[in-house]
């Protein structure tokens, strides 16, 4: 094989990334080498590679469906929001600047030195995302590329990058997915398509309908009359599973479970479970460290904004921020802040991860992004925290609570850890623990030490479960992404689409937007 596909979908949210990563392990088990893309992404939840450069979470799990260690090539250009208007711009794994919505896609404005990079323009990366693809496709024999968003959003498509920009430089057939359990997925499929110019639609080769509830069979005359309309085919149709998000870009979820308030909780294996609150602060970064609690027989996660809600928590997490003097702010303002504190002087057990432990710090003076100056924090910590412009991106390995840990940190703050108990990178004092690094709760032995603690600090007798590997189960998630494809997907038919391209003289779809 050799040759490449666009997983497009009709909305956000409609299950590109899951989709992407079930092709990838679909075809990986077939013996091809495969890889993932995705050109821009958009998420405050991102990862290290390996050669240090930051990179969207869910390329960095795609790249482990394709049982490949992750790179910069494979998300080219990361947005991380710091706010309704702007986000940082990180390009090859690193973070270029500061730009304003506007400036990035195609008008004025930005801040060195990015705006001198990208000169407010989104379309001149078009020429870099695309040598990155090349590349990819040199060393594999297919890549599988995931959209944002819809291609349809035609007041984007003149700087457009990551849909039909992509799939037209690189001449990559597309699959729109859509999401019927939101209804009108009919509708989304024909108007995607006649909102898109006579050059892009040349590209769009058929549709896959996702997350379906119900007798197949009653879906097969929509699929027909639509194949009919637009002379396009459905690839197949997915059904609803519950737990196959693959961290998610956005939202409130524990990817392992779906939506945290929906999902089932396994039994305890001692007498108690143990409840775990994260405080849901704003611009909330990398809440995927919770995942591997969530995963544990008897823990309960779940995301909380009000003081009363820490109440009955045997834990209670400050995780990741964007926006770290903001969260601050915004726990203070909520009356949380206060809570932590009592929490603290009641020895109950708080641990805050990255912006997180930064809060619990003594002070922060930050110059570079709140531009706040000197603000003082929690002081649960004898912590002090300088922002530094250059960005922390590492992959560290230690040990803890007679463990070994690996993690990765993402952060401008800098931390003099002044007393305390060393913790990984940061201390602990009473039952209060800091680190900045993230995913430490993935090892597993690690974790079970630390939930004994927490356990024992807060007099609830929780036992964690001796077989539980957060690897494996990661690794089971990717194999039933791969199965749902397998089992669901025409795959012939979407082996011929990646191995030669859209099928030829397929019909235009008025009325089509401009070329």
């Amino acid at each position: 094989m050799s040759g490449g596909l666009l997983v497009a979908g009709t909305t956000s949210d409609a299950g590109k990334s899951v989709v992407t990563a079930g092709i990838c392990r679909w075809l990986v088990r077939q013996g091809v080498k495969v890889a993932p893309f995705k050109a821009q992404n958009m998420s405050l939840n991102s990862f290290v590679t390996r050669e240090g450069a930051e990179i969207g979470r869910a390329q960095a799990m795609q790249a482990q469906a394709c049982r490949i260690e992750p790179t910069a090539l494979m998300n080219p250009v990361l947005l991380k929001p710091g706010g309704e208007q702007s986000s940082q711009v990180v390009l090859l794994g690193r973070p270029v600047g500061e730009l304003s919505a506007r400036g990035f896609f195609g008008g004025s404005g930005g801040s060195s030195p990015g705006k001198r990079l990208h000169g407010g323009r989104q379309q001149k990366l078009l020429g870099t995302v695309l040598d990155c693809l090349a590349e990819l496709r040199d060393t594999y024999d297919a890549v599988i590329c995931e959209g944002a968003g819809s291609p349809a959003e035609i007041n984007l498509r003149r700087t457009d990058i990551v849909n039909m920009g992509i799939a037209r430089g690189a001449r990559l057939p597309v699959l729109v997915v859509g999401d019927i359990d939101r209804g009108g997925v009919f509708a989304s499929f024909f108007g995607t398509l006649a909102l898109l110019s006579r050059e892009d639609q040349e590209l769009v080769a058929g549709f896959l309908v996702n997350k379906f509830r119900g007798d197949v069979s009653l879906l097969e005359p929509g699929l027909d009359m639509l194949h009919g309309l637009t002379g396009r085919r459905a690839y197949g149709v997915l059904p609803f599973r519950h737990g196959l998000g693959i961290d998610e870009e956005d939202g409130l979820r524990v990817s392992l479970r779906g939506a945290v308030r929906e999902s089932a909780v396994a039994p305890p294996v001692g007498e108690d479970v143990l409840r775990v609150a994260v405080c849901a602060v704003p611009l909330m970064s990398n809440f995927t460290d919770v995942d591997a609690l969530a995963a544990e027989p008897g823990v309960v996660v779940r995301f909380v904004d009000r003081p009363e809600e820490l109440a009955d928590a045997d834990l209670v997490i400050v995780p990741g921020t964007r926006g770290t003097v903001g969260a601050l702010q915004w726990l203070r303002e909520r009356g949380l802040a206060e809570a932590l504190r009592r929490r603290a002087a009641e020895g109950r057990p708080v641990l805050g991860i990255c912006g997180g432990f930064q809060i619990l710090g003594e002070h922060i003076e930050d110059e570079v992004e709140s531009r706040a100056g000197r603000v003082d924090g929690l002081g649960l910590l004898p912590v002090r925290v300088r922002f530094a412009r250059e960005k922390t991106l590492t992959r560290p390995e230690g040990e803890a609570l007679g463990e070994r840990v690996e993690g990765y940190e993402i952060h401008h703050g800098v931390a003099e850890v002044t007393g305390g108990v060393p913790f990984l990178d940061g201390c602990r004092v009473g039952a209060v623990w800091g680190t900045h690094w993230h995913g430490s709760l993935e090892s597993d032995g690690f974790r079970r030490a630390f939930l004994r603690e927490v356990a024992a600090a807060a007099g609830r007798r929780f036992v964690p479960a001796a077989g539980t590997s957060f690897a494996a189960l990661r690794e089971e998630q990717l194999d039933r992404l791969g199965d749902l494809i397998e089992q669901h997907a025409d795959t012939d038919a979407l082996w011929r689409l990646i191995e030669s391209g859209a099928p030829r003289g397929l019909p235009f779809i008025p009325p089509g937007a401009p070329a």
